[in-house]
């Protein structure tokens, strides 16, 4: 049976036994944040976008991006759900691969450059999730492959569906991201609108438990600072 995570948090997340026997490295935490003022990217963002890309040079001190020891786990966890995990990379190995390229860092938005930037500078996956617009609890499967998820394709609204098997985020509505957290789906995702936020840091040993707290703290306090009137709730650490 799926067991409740984070009951720090008043959204509800459940993790399936089948995730917990594919990736028994995994773990997580969950931050909170209500009464967000989101708009367009600025120089506040900016700075930390191109903080957390120095942050991770000196990190790697010159190894590639795939040699990373937590990154490499992250590659093995997609390969054991029958994921190419250098066609399909883990958002943390897809996000510093550009902020160490000529381009560096997208833009986004002001709360998604903020988790872009805490997800770069410590190397992990990070998302972000509307919580006005997730249906019910959220839930971490393996996809039956008939789960509705909303995308874009060709500059329009479509609708894609997971591989059997497939590691998904989910709602009651459909799949949130894809492949662990490789896509986020268009329904959930934050824009300028965006006042209240669920985020989701995921880690594989061997990262350490204290490091992903080190995260969630981070990414807490420089959500205070962007929104002081904001209400952040920082959830536990779980682990399976």
């Amino acid at each position: 049976m799926p067991s409740p995570l984070h009951p720090g948090t008043t959204q509800s997340l459940h993790l399936s036994d089948e995730v917990s026997a594919l990736a028994p490295g995994f773990g997580y935490l969950a931050v909170e944040a209500r009464g967000l003022t989101n708009g367009p990217s600025d120089e506040a963002g900016s700075a930390l976008l191109d903080e957390a890309a120095r942050r991770l040079a000196e990190r790697l001190g010159g190894r590639a991006v795939q040699d990373d020891p937590h990154l490499a786990a992250w590659r093995a966890a997609y390969t054991a759900f029958g994921s190419k995990p250098s066609r399909t990379r883990n958002s943390a190995e897809a996000l510093a691969r550009r902020a160490l390229a000529d381009g560096g860092l997208p833009r986004i938005n002001r709360l998604v450059d903020l988790y872009n930037a805490v997800s770069v500078a410590h190397l992990i996956p990070v998302g972000g999730e509307d919580l006005d617009r997730i249906q019910g609890g959220m839930r971490l499967v393996r996809a039956t492959g008939d789960e509705p998820f909303v995308t874009v394709a060709g500059g329009a609204e479509a609708v894609e569906y997971p591989d059997p098997g497939e590691v998904v985020w989910c709602d009651d509505e459909g799949v949130t991201c894809r492949r662990w957290n490789w896509r986020q789906g268009t329904r959930t995702r934050l824009t300028e609108d965006s006042v209240n936020a669920l985020f989701l840091l995921e880690r594989m040993a061997p990262m350490t438990l204290d490091a992903l707290r080190a995260a969630g703290a981070e990414l807490a306090e420089l959500l205070q600072q962007a929104c002081p009137d904001a209400r952040i709730q920082v959830g536990e650490v779980r682990t399976v």
